[in-house]
């Protein structure tokens, strides 16, 4: 698979695209008023402690209090009561893990990790893990190994990443000595610093997916900022130098997002419909916990059987499902509606190219078995904010319903409010103010006004009036 990084630095804005064949799959956006706090660390304060929940909620100095679960407490022994671990105004190390989201606080965790381009770092664990992404048996014994003989002298837990297979041992030594010295500063700052203060930043999203994604498998790392070019080349000279000449500054006339077609694409996230190929399409609806996904069939028809379309369709549409989840960043219970399919082989055949197609999301998936109606349960890790809460503010017109008092309603209200105020035989003038989308419909029945009421009527637009109000005036 032919992968490609774009990377566009605007005055206000970051975005990074990955590409993996000329589409787009990943979306990373840093905006300059809305940093992001995942991974950051913090030396917080308790706040309070609930112990019907198990919880606890510790100020940062965020603003918003961050939740601390008891599963997430490091404790000299494990208590069932969380009143016996933490106290109220105590002093901790904490480690954001999922970005605040809608009205919801940061969480945090105590276990502490540090990830590197090969490894993660844990100080509080003494685990060893090898990525499940790494299948060939002999190169995953060779890591245990290598990470094995490293822990005799460095205590903590470490993760041996994807990004790990095939590497030197100098590499993965190299790095887990940075990640031990880099623990040791944070450990000297959180001893000196105020309460409710960060303590370490997580690297910007440049240097983020740098760190993840930027490996042998990507030709190309397109940036059109020459500050940002220098500072990548600088970081890549230190945590991959044999991939240096794979970071083109960009020199074409046109912006670079459109050069790549990513700038329309982005356009079209903001749509909750996606077409697919064969001439379906899918409907995504997002609610606050739970992501609702229809497949439809749309034009496409099979030349064989309405069992094929279904099929055919459906196995397309598993593939852009996970796409879209990666691009617009859904997380939580996601609910998948396939076409239905009488045949239970053709119904493994769509579970199965799904579970396929969602192996390169990084994200922790789980996904159940198809039902007999068709549909798909799965849940979706959820760090930060999907892409459709980040580019867009709620409608303040229908308050997120997805829609609008049709303009039939608003006719219908108006006339049953003329009638509660019972003016019967009005001789004077009736004018009524409405939003321009509505004026025309109210317009064409002005006789039907005339009809009902007995009584003169002016049609008014006004800039002042929202569109499923309106404004009555008695002349």
């Amino acid at each position: 698979m032919n992968k490609e990084i774009v990377v566009n630095r605007t005055l206000e804005e970051t975005t990074v695209a990955v590409l993996e064949d000329g589409k787009l799959f990943d979306l990373f956006i840093e905006r300059r008023e809305s940093e992001k706090i995942l991974n950051n660390i913090y030396r917080g304060a308790v706040q309070n402690i609930v112990p019907a929940l198990g919880s606890a909620f510790i100020d940062i100095g965020f603003g918003k209090s961050a939740y601390l679960g008891i599963d997430d407490i490091i404790a000299p022994r494990k208590e069932k009561n969380i009143e016996n671990m933490i106290k109220v105004g105590q002093d901790m190390m904490v480690q954001v893990y999922k970005e605040p989201i809608s009205t919801k606080g940061p969480k945090v965790t105590m276990d502490i990790s540090l990830p590197g381009r090969l490894l993660v770092y844990m100080p509080f664990s003494n685990n060893i893990g090898i990525s499940k992404n790494i299948g060939d048996e002999k190169e995953h014994d060779r890591l245990k190994n290598i990470i094995t003989e490293m822990k005799k002298d460095i205590p903590g837990g470490i993760i041996v990443r994807t990004e790990a297979e095939d590497a030197d041992e100098s590499e993965i030594r190299s790095e887990i000595k940075y990640l031990t010295r880099l623990w040791a500063s944070i450990v000297s700052r959180f001893n000196d610093a105020k309460s409710m203060s960060l303590i370490h930043k997580d690297l910007g999203v440049v240097f983020r997916t740098i760190r993840d994604y930027f490996s042998d498998n990507v030709t190309l790392m397109h940036i059109d900022s020459p500050k940002e070019f220098k500072d990548a080349a600088e970081f890549v000279k230190i945590v991959s130098p044999e991939l240096l000449d794979r970071i083109v500054l960009y020199g074409g006339k046109g912006p670079i997002f459109k050069t790549y077609g990513i700038e329309e694409e982005i356009k079209r996230l903001r749509s909750n419909k996606t077409g697919l190929q064969s001439g379906g399409y899918l409907i995504i609806q997002e609610a606050e916990s739970l992501c609702a996904i229809d497949v439809n069939s749309g034009k496409f028809t099979a030349k064989t059987s309405q069992e094929d379309t279904a099929t055919v369709t459906n196995i397309e549409a598993a593939v852009e499902i996970a796409r879209q989840l990666r691009l617009r960043n859904i997380g939580g219970i996601i609910v998948i509606d396939f076409i239905d399919m009488k045949k239970a082989v053709n119904r493994q055949k769509v579970l199965e190219k799904f579970r396929e197609a969602t192996k390169g999301d990084k994200a922790k998936i789980k996904i159940w078995p198809i039902t007999k109606l068709g549909l798909i349960e799965m849940t979706r890790q959820r760090k930060r904010e999907s892409l459709f809460s980040l580019l867009g503010d709620t409608c303040p017109v229908c308050k997120g319903l997805g829609l609008v008092l049709s303009k039939e309603s608003i006719f219908i209200n108006v006339c049953d409010e003329i009638e509660r105020l019972k003016f019967d035989e009005y001789h004077g003038k009736i004018k009524i103010k409405l939003h321009i989308d509505v004026a025309d419909y109210f317009k064409e029945r002005e006789f039907r006004l005339k009809e009902l009421f007995n009584a003169d009527f002016e049609i008014k637009t006004s800039r002042e009036v929202a569109r499923e109000e309106y404004q009555i005036v008695f002349e």
